[in-house]
């Protein structure tokens, strides 16, 4: 892996680290189906406690995945596009070196059959 890309996966880390938890996973699942939500409403249809959903939003907020505001009375939460963009990316280059290897691979293989 180039220096860039290492680069790379040093800034994805933390931002696969904290989509590394169910409950994290089900909230951005979440804010990506139904839109910006509060934590009462995030934690309807959750195993988990209102105060546990908070956590888990802090976690999802410093990675830069979520971002809150207030909305009245509520914090309301929605996903952060670019973020989420970048954490594709990286997934796309992550396929594009596996892809590679294994045309390599394939190559090895059909030359050393014949």
């Amino acid at each position: 892996m180039s220096a860039a890309s290492a680069m790379r996966a040093d800034a994805a880390a933390p931002l696969f680290a904290a989509l590394g938890d169910a409950t994290r996973l089900r909230i951005v699942e979440r804010l990506g189906t139904d839109g910006p939500a509060s934590i009462t409403r995030l934690g309807a249809r959750a195993d988990v406690t209102r105060q546990a959903i908070r956590k888990h939003l802090d976690v999802l907020e410093r990675a830069g995945l979520v971002r809150g505001r207030r909305d009245g009375r509520e914090h309301v939460w929605q996903l952060e596009p670019r973020r989420l963009a970048a954490a594709h990316a990286y997934l796309d280059l992550v396929a594009a070196h596996w892809d590679a290897s294994l045309a390599r691979l394939k190559a090895h293989v059909e030359d050393g059959s014949r």
